[in-house]
């Protein structure tokens, strides 16, 4: 059987994600490819030459009085683990003074980071773990593109009764950043898509208002729906 993402409706408030460095930065340091490939102490050299400090204090001032959890996002890649979201948190939990989960998961095998947007869309990332319930939480990973494995990981975390402040990242794409999906775009998704959503959501386990606005951006772009709907179809069943 097919594991299915859980997501949630976006609250207007949820913040942009945070943004530590410029892409090039992070995929062009000398540490960065074996730290994709699991070596601990090349993440760690990777995150301290790109942690941005301005952005920890704004974390700090989102978390005050709130007792975050920091949820990395723990996914198999092809052979290997990628261990930069872990320590990536790891570090920040040293920065803040905050707690760091260990138990939420990857339950699939992730997709590269370089994967293409309809890839990203087709195989969605599903996660599994305990959530505490009623404790905040802050998602953190390497990279974000259009924001589905941050979105995927609000809902499990949702699901188990517990909050999400917000998500940062070591790099991704500035335009990305904003993930709140506004009601004009799910309204333009529907009048381009409406005939399809029935079938979306049996494949995807959630309808057009929970996807990410960059997600709507790249769906509502894409000139050719058919083609666009028939390689989501084919990816997910490979």
């Amino acid at each position: 059987m097919q594991l299915k993402p859980v997501r949630a409706e976006w609250e207007p408030g949820f913040p942009p994600v945070w943004i530590h460095a410029p892409e090039a930065s992070v995929s062009g340091h000398p540490w960065y490819a074996a730290a994709r490939s699991g070596d601990v102490d090349a993440a760690a050299l990777l995150v301290a030459d790109t942690c941005n400090e301005a952005l920890v204090q704004e974390l700090a001032a989102l978390g005050a009085g709130k007792r975050p959890i920091l949820a990395s996002v723990h996914a198999r890649e092809s052979a290997a683990l990628n261990v930069i979201p872990a320590v990536f948190a790891a570090g920040l939990a040293v920065l803040l003074d905050w707690e760091t989960d260990t138990e939420l998961v990857q339950a699939n095998l992730a997709d590269p980071g370089g994967a293409s947007a309809v890839k990203r869309l087709a195989r969605q990332a599903v996660f599994a773990g305990p959530v505490e319930a009623g404790r905040n939480y802050l998602i953190v990973d390497e990279f974000n593109g259009q924001g589905g494995t941050i979105a995927n990981l609000r809902g499990h975390i949702m699901h188990g009764r517990g909050a999400v402040l917000g998500a940062t990242v070591l790099t991704g794409k500035a335009y990305a950043a904003i993930l709140v999906l506004g009601a004009e775009a799910v309204e333009e998704l529907r009048a381009k898509y409406g005939q399809i959503e029935t079938w979306w959501r049996a494949c995807f386990g959630f309808g057009f208002e929970c996807l990410t606005a960059p997600e709507a951006r790249y769906l509502i772009n894409a000139p050719d729906t058919e083609s666009i709907l028939a390689r989501i179809e084919e990816l997910g069943r490979a």
